[in-house]
């Protein structure tokens, strides 16, 4: 689409980046998950090889010491054989749960152990072999070869010296026991094996910080990609504008229908309007029924000299009133002196207009 063909230059969006999580966008490095399944292997043996060097005596001293003993017969063959493979198994298990446990836990520490829901459904393009071939030949493809590259030379360089030195032992050349054949194979495997960890740890810092790099760049969005996410999750900005409008126009039209209710109209005196309201048996403190500015302003007051309210200019107090009272709440508590004193002049402008109207109703009868 033309609209999205500009520069990504805005950071993702929650929703964008929880998509991008649904779908398995993670920052990812094989390397990683090779370093932990490689030391996880390492440690197994370090801890279970006196045990599995016992149990690979134990058999081989028993199958090649007594081999001619053995009748070659076919259920012979296939004794020997199951006893074979289970001191294998017993031999390789504690290594192949270790570096599973590594490959979960790389897994788990780049994905920061979050589930991909639809990176779990089918997906046949992954099968597909002429995509396949697309994906191969692809300069996306370019750094998984670099790196591998750059992998082989490092790990060369640094093994090179090791491997010089066990080839020039006299292990080669002397006779020596088989308890030191055991020694040399455990002591040489383990100086190349962290060797080669640690190259592999630092390609493999280096690899995931580009890939994070690199799954940050391509989340990134258009101005006009925004726009549109903003308008699909939030709704269009011209359709909530007319909501909010409908909804400030019912709780006008609600907020004058209190006003005649109101013991008094505090004005500014044209431009703000502030109906109070006050009953000692239900009510704590006054409270404000209605307020306006400018034309909700005139018509509080038409509706208030209508219903026969008193109106009283306080410019100070309407202005405070206003900008710190809420509709539907108790004015603020330093008011309450104020708003006294105009309570209290309306109660005796209350009582005069009803002492009043009650003699010039007896003077008429």
């Amino acid at each position: 689409m033309a609209e999205f063909q500009g520069e990504k230059s805005e950071h993702p969006t929650q929703k964008r980046i929880e998509e991008s999580i649904r779908k398995g966008q993670f920052p990812r490095s094989a390397e990683v998950q090779t370093v932990l399944v490689l030391l996880g292997g390492v440690l197994a043996i370090t801890f279970t090889g006196q045990e599995t060097w016992r149990l690979l005596t134990i058999s081989f001293t028993g199958t090649l010491g007594h081999l001619g003993e053995f009748p070659l017969a076919l259920d012979n063959i296939q004794t020997y054989a199951i006893r074979s493979a289970l001191y294998l198994g017993q031999c390789v298990w504690p290594i192949v749960v270790a570096a599973m446990v590594g490959g979960l836990l790389a897994g788990g520490l780049q994905t920061r152990f979050r589930t991909a829901s639809e990176a779990l459904s089918v997906n046949w393009e992954r099968v597909d072999p002429i995509a396949g071939l697309k994906r191969i030949f692809s300069a996306q493809s370019a750094v998984p070869t670099l790196v591998a590259m750059l992998k082989l030379t490092v790990i060369i360089f640094l093994t090179y010296g090791q491997v010089q030195a066990i080839l020039t032992d006299p292990i080669f050349y002397s006779a020596v026991s088989p308890q030191r054949v055991g020694q040399f194979l455990a002591q040489t495997a383990t100086g190349v094996i962290f060797r080669v960890a640690g190259a592999l740890t630092v390609i493999a810092a280096a690899d995931y910080g580009y890939q994070f790099y690199k799954n940050s760049r391509d989340l990134m969005m258009t101005k006009e990609e925004v726009k549109e996410e903003t308008k699909s999750s939030e709704g269009n900005p011209q359709v909530k504008a007319r909501m909010r409008r409908n909804r400030q126009r019912i709780t006008q039209r609600k907020m004058l229908l209190d006003v005649p209710k109101a013991d008094v109209i505090v004005t500014n005196p044209t431009h703000l309007a502030i109906a109070l309201r006050y009953d000692r048996k239900t009510m704590g403190a006054p409270r404000i029924l209605a307020k306006g500015s400018r034309l909700n302003a005139l018509r509080i007051r038409e509706i208030a000299k209508q219903h026969q309210v008193p109106i009283l200019e306080n410019k100070p107090l309407a202005r405070v009133m206003f900008k710190y009272g809420k509709v539907g709440g108790e004015i603020p508590a330093q008011l309450y002196a104020a708003v006294a004193e105009i309570l209290a002049w309306v109660y005796r402008v209350n009582r005069y207009r009803y002492y009043t109207e009650q003699n010039q109703t007896y003077v008429g009868n």
